[in-house]
């Protein structure tokens, strides 16, 4: 499969950002993220024939409406300008058109993970600097069929994940004319100010203990929804009222990676789990759904090795300064879900997508031990797709108890609801649970006393201190512990 550049532009706003917009200062959440810039790769059959010419009337559509929905979305029409600070300077973004060589269906009934990537405007690499080039990154991909592929490269240092869903929705109901039309809210900087540089260091100690040496394999695991409830049913039967699909699906393989690792290493090390958690559902204010930038924490737990049983009861918390030091002694799992944001149901005016993906492919610079867990389109099934060290994913794919829960790389053509086989692990005893506790002093995140920028007329009101408050009275821990001592949420 070959895919070749048929064109490239620049997608300016439809209006100019106003002078006082020009900079935009990033929060301190935006500057402790660690990798450049959020993929994502939404693919679309062509229901109205086979003819790929569709697709180039399709790209005049998406191209206006882009440039409509920049206009809104002003800091992304810009570059980045060092990091803590984007100019907003109307350069547009970049869009490439390009065809590739084969039916999207042909595509999709079993996708090659090391062609994914050609689907983006670019890999993102970890180890260059983004300063300075654009903050937004399309590539459209035509099928032959007339089929097309939406890749999507926005720097992470301003949007997560439920920003990339903000803003997708926007320019999809702009392409088909909806008149329901986002609002982004771009107050975080207020809510989250950045003083000083201590944060971002503890954080980038911990991108570092993240990256390690040796070749990454990609796999995707896929849960269908009755795997699910035989995890869920698991869980309860071991006293946990309400496990969430995420957090048994991300107990389960957080417990066999690190069975992997002592498995190819022979020894066994700490481990830790980090998940990246949403806040916008812990303000208290009705417009926090609308925050565009990073409004996400790390919750984490640390399991230490034992003779009997390496999760039962061994709950260490450490702090983030003393992980972001260990890039030898432990070994770390981050995890970031994207379910229930709504990819699926983006419509740009010739139906949903067949397929979304969140992550490039084998061979791309990535961080080791990372899980991205996506939705399958029914919306009921998980897609796990897990970046190990190459010898430990040899061993976690032919993990059978696993397997008894997950399907290895079926096509998404199958809707993701294979229904792995077998009874299942006879137990599942640690299963994660959140419970909250401060985090930090409220002083420590007051907004500071320089007055919130203002916005276009369109914007959102601007956060009040109590929601600022309001948040740092929250953190959530990964807890594994052992039925005894759990206690009902």
């Amino acid at each position: 499969m070959e895919t070749k550049i048929i064109s490239k532009e620049n997608i300016k706003p439809s209006s100019p950002t106003p002078p006082h917009l020009k900079a935009f200062d990033l929060s301190a959440l935006d500057q402790i993220v660690l990798s450049p810039y959020v993929p994502i790769i939404i693919y679309y059959p062509n229901n109205n024939g086979d003819n790929s010419n569709q697709a180039l009337q399709k790209s005049q559509v998406l191209k206006k409406s882009l440039s409509e929905t920049l206009t809104k979305f002003y800091p992304l029409a810009g570059t980045l300008k060092n990091e803590g600070s984007i100019d907003c300077n109307d350069i547009g973004a970049n869009y490439i058109v390009a065809s590739v060589q084969c039916r999207l269906d042909e595509f999709l009934r079993q996708p090659d993970h090391h062609l994914i990537h050609g689907f983006l405007p670019f890999v993102p690499s970890f180890d260059k600097s983004s300063v300075g080039n654009q903050v937004t990154n399309v590539q459209l991909n035509i099928f032959e069929c007339g089929g097309i592929a939406i890749g999507l490269c926005i720097s992470h240092r301003i949007v997560d994940g439920a920003s990339v869903y903000m803003f997708l929705k926007a320019w999809s109901n702009m392409a088909r004319g909806a008149e329901e039309v986002e609002h982004p809210n771009f107050t975080t900087p207020s809510l989250f100010p950045a003083k000083g540089s201590w944060l971002r260091d503890i954080f980038m100690g911990l991108g570092r203990s993240l990256l390690k040496e040796g070749k990454c394999s990609t796999k995707r695991f896929v849960f269908g929804s009755d795997a699910i409830a035989r995890l869920r049913a698991r869980a309860k039967s071991n006293g946990v009222q309400r496990p969430s699909r995420v957090e048994v699906v991300s107990s389960l393989i957080w417990k066999y990676a690190m069975d992997a690792t002592k498995e190819a290493s022979g020894i066994q090390k700490p481990s830790s789990l980090s998940h990246f958690v949403n806040l916008r559902s812990k303000l208290k204010s009705t417009l926090s759904n609308n925050f565009m930038g990073n409004v996400i924490w790390i919750s984490n737990a640390v399991s230490l090795p034992s003779d009997e049983t390496p999760l039962h009861s061994l709950v260490n918390k450490k702090s983030l300064q003393e992980m972001g030091g260990s890039t030898g002694g432990i070994d770390n799992y981050g995890f970031t879900s994207w379910c229930r944001m709504g990819f699926y149901e983006l419509d740009f005016g010739w139906g949903k997508p067949s397929w979304v993906t969140g992550i490039v492919g084998d061979g791309s610079p990535v961080f080791m031990n990372l899980v991205t867990l996506m939705d399958t389109k029914s919306g009921e099934g998980i897609e796990a797709w897990v970046n190990l060290d190459e010898s430990e994913m040899e061993i976690l794919q032919k993990n059978q108890e696993l397997l008894s829960y997950a399907s290895l790389d079926p096509s998404p053509l199958l809707n993701g609801e294979i229904g792995a086989l077998g009874a299942g692990v006879d137990q599942i005893t640690d299963q994660f649970y959140l419970r909250r506790r401060p985090l930090i002093s409220t002083g420590d995140w007051a907004p500071n006393s320089t007055p919130t920028p203002d916005l276009p007329p369109k914007s959102s009101p601007t956060t009040s201190s109590a929601d600022c408050r309001q948040i740092s009275d929250w953190n959530f821990d990964f807890l594994f512990i052992s039925p005894a001592s759990r206690r009902h949420r």
